[in-house]
């Protein structure tokens, strides 16, 4: 029996009434592990497209709500990964102990502040003392870290402090250039800004020629061709 008064006797949505608890409340989706209640985001969505002023059930944005909430899944997919089973069984001793360089590693990524994308370049090097890991592993690495809400400050060091705990080398560099459509599309609107970011761990940080080298041996292809 349904009381006068009641939030089900109020005429709103049960969607309106969940957005209206004052405390965080985040849609939730399925990957691997993470539980996800796909028909929430769906729902979420048809709401703002509604507050947006549109209609959700016109012929162009019937679809739209599942869309979205499979694309954000697949652009969110990081959560759901492990790094450590990523890189279990891809270590191997080595006496090698020359810098390797993974140049040009495709990134893109969601800013967490607008959650418009972010897209750039990543370069990532590393001097073994005694252990490499398989070279597809690094964009592994780098891909993992990057399909999850991110600032670009925080993911370089996300990628360099990962590799630097579990390879145990003398050092891990790690550069980032990306552009942020946050700054491009909207707020400032300065297209061409260019983003760098770097993070420098043991020999890189310690030994300046090092570091030099890394620098030189990165330069020289056109970073805008993305």
């Amino acid at each position: 029996m349904v009381r006068e008064g009641d939030p089900a006797d109020s005429g709103e949505s049960d969607l309106l009434r969940l957005l209206k608890i004052r405390r965080p409340c985040y849609p939730v989706i399925r990957i691997e592990r993470f539980l996800i209640r796909e028909s929430f985001m769906e729902e979420y969505i048809r709401e703002i497209l509604k507050q947006l002023g549109e209609d959700p059930d016109r012929d162009g944005l019937i679809k739209t709500p599942q869309r979205v909430k499979e694309s954000l899944s697949f652009l969110t997919s990081g959560y759901g990964e492990d790094v450590d089973s990523i890189l279990a069984g891809s270590i191997f001793e080595e006496e090698h102990d020359e810098m390797i360089i993974a140049r040009d590693i495709s990134l893109y990524s969601l800013c967490e502040h607008h959650m418009l994308p972010f897209f750039g370049k990543c370069h990532v090097a590393y001097i073994p003392k005694g252990r490499i890991v398989g070279l597809s592993k690094i964009p592994r690495v780098v891909e993992i870290f990057s399909r999850r809400l991110q600032i670009q400050e925080r993911l370089t060091n996300q990628i360099g402090k990962t590799l630097m705990h579990h390879l145990k080398p003398y050092g891990v560099a790690v550069t980032i250039e990306a552009i942020h459509l946050c700054m491009a599309m909207r707020g400032v609107r300065k297209r061409d800004s260019l983003i760098i970011t770097s993070s420098m761990l043991g020999a890189f940080r310690t030994n300046s020629k090092t570091r030099m080298e890394f620098l030189n041996l990165i330069r020289g292809s056109d970073r805008h061709k993305w």
